[in-house]
């Protein structure tokens, strides 16, 4: 008997708002050269423990969680998503700040700086 499975496709680790998908659109139009899309990574670093990171990346990782996004590809490093699940990543902009701004279910708690956070 030959029986059909059906695989339901998974949510995203984390959810991009239009303004962080604009930011990375604007990012990819200038990458340099190589560059296949954006990774958001979590590093040890700060008084708190772990820090958001985005850099350019130039070859894809299979154990990164893949975004397709309007503007370009976004990865999420496959050792942060444990600590990303359930995110919304936003970009803003005001006349003293600019920046990328997580809101992270998982974090129990920030340095005072908002550099890192801790899970």
């Amino acid at each position: 008997m030959n029986k059909e499975v059906k695989v339901r496709a998974r949510p995203a680790a984390i959810t991009l708002t239009s303004a962080a998908h604009d930011r990375i659109a604007e990012l990819m139009s200038r990458a340099p050269e190589g560059a296949i899309g954006v990774k958001l990574s979590t590093p040890r670093r700060g008084c708190s423990g772990l820090a958001y990171s985005v850099d350019y990346v130039t070859e894809a990782n299979p154990l990164d969680e893949k975004i397709d996004t309007p503007g370009g590809t976004f990865y999420v490093d496959g050792g942060s998503v444990l600590y990303l699940i359930g995110s919304v990543m936003d970009w803003r902009e005001d006349d003293f700040a600019a920046g990328f701004v997580f809101e992270n279910p998982n974090a129990k708690g920030a340095c005072g700086c908002g550099e890192s956070f801790t899970v």
